[in-house]
């Protein structure tokens, strides 16, 4: 029988389902392997997308987390980059360079926490590109 296929029998509405250990930890893989951006910086999508792609079929919750955790990726480089051609026109732009650095390293901390307890996480200010 298939996870979401489970019933409960009073009714025919989906029972939720909590991730194994093994899903929770991969979802929070995810989240946690963006770091590596700070070290190499295309890792920062690359390597959260590469585990997506690899285990988003060993289950619901991995799925839906290595999304989660792309999409933030793919705004944070659009904030970085906004916030690079804000450097010369307003000078703020470096100070929302480290602003956006210090909230990614926050977010990423706190879905990683969320997804080893089986939460599904919804990063805030996340654009999702991917459904």
């Amino acid at each position: 029988m298939d996870k979401t296929d489970l019933r409960d029998t009073d009714n025919s509405e989906p029972v939720a389902v909590v991730p194994s250990t093994s899903e929770r930890q991969w979802a929070m893989g995810c989240h946690l392997i963006a770091l590596s951006g700070y070290i190499i910086p295309i890792a920062t999508i690359g390597a959260p997308l590469v585990l997506w792609l690899v285990k988003r079929n060993e289950g619901i919750f991995i799925d839906d987390q290595g999304k989660e955790a792309v999409n933030f990726q793919i705004s944070i480089l659009i904030y970085m980059f906004i916030s690079g051609i804000l450097i010369p026109l307003f000078g703020l732009g470096l100070l929302l360079i480290i602003v956006v650095g210090i909230f990614d390293l926050i977010a990423i901390i706190m879905a990683s926490i969320k997804a080893s307890d089986g939460i599904k996480y919804r990063y805030p200010l996340c654009i999702r590109f991917i459904k």
